[in-house]
Protein backbone atom coordinates (compact mmCIF):
# COMPACT_ATOMS: atom_id res chain seq x y z
CA UNK A 1 0.00 0.00 0.00
CA UNK A 2 1.20 3.07 -1.04
CA UNK A 3 2.39 5.96 1.61
CA UNK A 4 2.58 9.70 2.14
CA UNK A 5 5.46 10.76 4.25
CA UNK A 6 5.62 14.45 5.49
CA UNK A 7 7.28 16.39 8.22
CA UNK A 8 5.89 18.27 10.34
CA UNK A 9 7.33 21.91 12.61
CA UNK A 10 5.62 23.26 15.77
CA UNK A 11 6.99 26.26 17.43
CA UNK A 12 5.85 28.19 20.67
CA UNK A 13 7.09 31.15 22.36
CA UNK A 14 6.89 31.72 25.87
CA UNK A 15 8.61 34.49 28.00
CA UNK A 16 11.84 33.78 30.02
CA UNK A 17 11.00 33.26 33.94
CA UNK A 18 15.01 32.43 34.57
CA UNK A 19 18.44 33.64 34.21
CA UNK A 20 22.14 32.28 34.07
CA UNK A 21 24.49 34.46 34.78
CA UNK A 22 28.42 33.78 34.28
CA UNK A 23 31.08 35.67 36.05
CA UNK A 24 34.44 35.20 37.30
CA UNK A 25 37.10 37.13 39.19
CA UNK A 26 41.02 37.19 38.51
CA UNK A 27 43.67 37.85 40.89
CA UNK A 28 47.88 37.35 40.42
CA UNK A 29 50.56 37.33 42.86
CA UNK A 30 54.44 36.33 43.06
CA UNK A 31 53.32 32.85 44.40
CA UNK A 32 50.23 30.45 43.90
CA UNK A 33 49.52 31.16 47.75
CA UNK A 34 49.69 35.03 47.31
CA UNK A 35 47.24 35.05 44.33
CA UNK A 36 44.22 32.67 45.94
CA UNK A 37 44.93 34.32 49.06
CA UNK A 38 43.72 37.95 47.05
CA UNK A 39 41.47 36.02 45.28
CA UNK A 40 39.60 34.73 48.48
CA UNK A 41 39.69 38.46 49.74
CA UNK A 42 37.98 39.27 46.57
CA UNK A 43 35.36 37.40 46.18
CA UNK A 44 34.29 37.52 49.96
CA UNK A 45 32.85 41.08 49.14
CA UNK A 46 30.68 39.35 46.47
CA UNK A 47 29.49 36.09 48.03
CA UNK A 48 26.77 37.78 49.95
CA UNK A 49 25.23 39.10 46.97
CA UNK A 50 24.61 35.16 45.88
CA UNK A 51 22.33 34.47 48.96
CA UNK A 52 19.65 36.62 47.79
CA UNK A 53 16.10 34.68 47.41
CA UNK A 54 16.15 33.68 43.76
CA UNK A 55 19.29 33.52 43.40
CA UNK A 56 21.56 29.99 43.12
CA UNK A 57 24.95 29.03 42.34
CA UNK A 58 25.24 26.49 40.26
CA UNK A 59 29.00 26.02 40.02
CA UNK A 60 31.81 27.19 41.71
CA UNK A 61 35.38 26.46 39.69
CA UNK A 62 38.58 27.17 40.77
CA UNK A 63 41.52 27.65 38.66
CA UNK A 64 45.32 28.39 40.06
CA UNK A 65 48.15 28.09 37.69
CA UNK A 66 51.63 29.82 37.10
CA UNK A 67 52.54 32.72 34.30
CA UNK A 68 55.69 32.12 31.79
CA UNK A 69 57.48 34.62 30.31
CA UNK A 70 58.96 31.97 28.29
CA UNK A 71 60.72 29.71 29.87
CA UNK A 72 60.68 31.87 33.31
CA UNK A 73 57.78 31.81 35.74
CA UNK A 74 56.67 35.61 36.11
CA UNK A 75 54.33 34.83 39.40
CA UNK A 76 51.35 33.33 39.92
CA UNK A 77 47.23 33.57 38.69
CA UNK A 78 44.06 32.46 40.52
CA UNK A 79 40.25 33.04 38.83
CA UNK A 80 36.81 31.72 40.46
CA UNK A 81 34.11 30.98 38.14
CA UNK A 82 30.53 31.14 38.78
CA UNK A 83 27.47 29.83 37.31
CA UNK A 84 24.50 31.85 38.86
CA UNK A 85 20.83 31.25 38.39
CA UNK A 86 18.23 33.39 39.04
CA UNK A 87 14.83 32.63 39.43
CA UNK A 88 13.24 35.93 40.80
CA UNK A 89 13.84 37.95 37.59
CA UNK A 90 12.36 41.69 39.76
CA UNK A 91 16.00 41.06 41.50
CA UNK A 92 18.03 40.70 38.72
CA UNK A 93 19.55 44.28 38.03
CA UNK A 94 20.35 44.66 41.62
CA UNK A 95 21.92 41.17 41.14
CA UNK A 96 23.99 42.41 38.01
CA UNK A 97 24.99 45.91 39.60
CA UNK A 98 26.14 44.14 42.98
CA UNK A 99 28.26 41.91 40.68
CA UNK A 100 29.31 44.71 38.60
CA UNK A 101 30.75 46.92 41.47
CA UNK A 102 32.89 44.24 42.69
CA UNK A 103 34.97 44.75 39.73
CA UNK A 104 34.61 41.11 37.41
CA UNK A 105 37.11 40.62 35.04
CA UNK A 106 34.58 38.55 33.14
CA UNK A 107 30.88 38.44 33.36
CA UNK A 108 28.25 37.50 30.51
CA UNK A 109 24.71 37.41 30.80
CA UNK A 110 21.91 37.42 31.09
CA UNK A 111 21.22 33.96 29.24
CA UNK A 112 17.30 33.31 29.54
CA UNK A 113 15.60 30.26 30.27
CA UNK A 114 12.48 28.78 31.49
CA UNK A 115 11.89 27.00 34.37
CA UNK A 116 9.28 24.64 33.13
CA UNK A 117 8.87 23.98 29.11
CA UNK A 118 6.62 20.62 29.52
CA UNK A 119 3.60 22.74 28.54
CA UNK A 120 5.03 24.72 25.83
CA UNK A 121 6.82 20.98 24.44
CA UNK A 122 3.42 19.81 23.82
CA UNK A 123 1.89 22.71 22.48
CA UNK A 124 4.65 22.54 19.99
CA UNK A 125 3.74 18.74 19.11
CA UNK A 126 -0.11 19.14 18.77
CA UNK A 127 1.47 22.43 16.50
CA UNK A 128 4.05 19.89 14.66
CA UNK A 129 1.12 17.23 13.71
CA UNK A 130 -1.15 19.35 12.86
CA UNK A 131 1.76 20.70 10.34
CA UNK A 132 2.43 17.42 8.81
CA UNK A 133 -1.28 16.90 8.48
CA UNK A 134 -1.78 19.83 6.81
CA UNK A 135 1.33 18.82 4.49
CA UNK A 136 -0.55 15.70 3.48
CA UNK A 137 -3.60 16.40 2.90
CA UNK A 138 -2.05 18.72 0.34
CA UNK A 139 0.01 16.28 -1.62
CA UNK A 140 -3.48 13.48 -1.63
CA UNK A 141 -5.13 16.32 -2.90
CA UNK A 142 -2.68 16.97 -5.73
CA UNK A 143 -2.45 13.03 -6.44
CA UNK A 144 -6.60 13.40 -6.41
CA UNK A 145 -6.34 10.56 -3.58
CA UNK A 146 -7.74 9.93 0.27
CA UNK A 147 -5.64 10.36 3.10
CA UNK A 148 -5.71 7.28 5.78
CA UNK A 149 -4.60 6.96 9.05
CA UNK A 150 -1.18 7.44 10.48
CA UNK A 151 0.88 4.36 10.14
CA UNK A 152 4.13 5.85 12.18
CA UNK A 153 5.29 9.11 13.96
CA UNK A 154 8.71 9.71 13.97
CA UNK A 155 9.56 12.48 16.70
CA UNK A 156 12.76 14.76 15.94
CA UNK A 157 14.72 17.04 17.99
CA UNK A 158 13.03 19.06 20.07
CA UNK A 159 15.45 22.38 20.88
CA UNK A 160 14.50 25.76 22.95
CA UNK A 161 16.12 28.97 22.17
CA UNK A 162 15.82 32.44 23.11
CA UNK A 163 14.48 34.55 20.38
CA UNK A 164 16.27 38.24 20.32
CA UNK A 165 14.11 40.32 22.39
CA UNK A 166 12.83 43.70 20.43
CA UNK A 167 13.94 46.16 23.85
CA UNK A 168 16.99 44.71 24.06
CA UNK A 169 19.91 47.45 24.36
CA UNK A 170 23.23 48.60 25.80
CA UNK A 171 23.65 51.47 27.73
CA UNK A 172 26.73 53.32 28.80
CA UNK A 173 26.68 54.06 32.92
CA UNK A 174 28.77 55.66 35.35
CA UNK A 175 28.81 56.71 38.76
CA UNK A 176 31.38 56.65 41.49
CA UNK A 177 33.11 53.72 42.47
CA UNK A 178 31.32 50.86 44.57
CA UNK A 179 27.97 52.80 43.61
CA UNK A 180 25.82 50.13 41.72
CA UNK A 181 25.25 51.33 38.05
CA UNK A 182 21.89 51.96 36.98
CA UNK A 183 21.33 48.52 35.20
CA UNK A 184 17.64 49.20 34.26
CA UNK A 185 19.16 51.46 31.88
CA UNK A 186 20.56 48.50 29.91
CA UNK A 187 16.67 47.46 29.23
CA UNK A 188 17.62 44.06 30.29
CA UNK A 189 14.00 42.64 30.37
CA UNK A 190 13.31 38.82 29.76
CA UNK A 191 12.99 37.65 25.96
CA UNK A 192 10.77 35.17 24.43
CA UNK A 193 12.02 31.85 24.45
CA UNK A 194 10.98 29.68 21.27
CA UNK A 195 10.26 26.13 21.70
CA UNK A 196 10.28 24.51 18.31
CA UNK A 197 9.66 20.33 17.64
CA UNK A 198 9.91 18.34 14.74
CA UNK A 199 8.28 15.29 13.82
CA UNK A 200 8.03 12.97 10.96
CA UNK A 201 4.87 11.24 9.70
CA UNK A 202 3.81 8.71 7.10
CA UNK A 203 -0.03 8.21 6.20
CA UNK A 204 -0.78 5.64 4.16
CA UNK A 205 -2.48 6.63 0.62
CA UNK A 206 -6.13 5.78 -0.04
CA UNK A 207 -7.45 5.71 -4.04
Amino acid sequence: MAEVVTKGVGKVERTADRAEVHVSFETTGSTRNEAVDALTARVAGVEPAFRRPGVEVRSRRLDVHDNWNGKRRSGSRAAQNYVVRVDDLTGLDDLLGALVVAEPTWLNGPTWQLKDDVDAVREAQRAAVQDARRRAEGYVEALGARLGPLQRLTDGDAEVWAAESARMGMAAFGGAPGVPPGMDQLNLEAQNIVVTVRCTASWTLLD
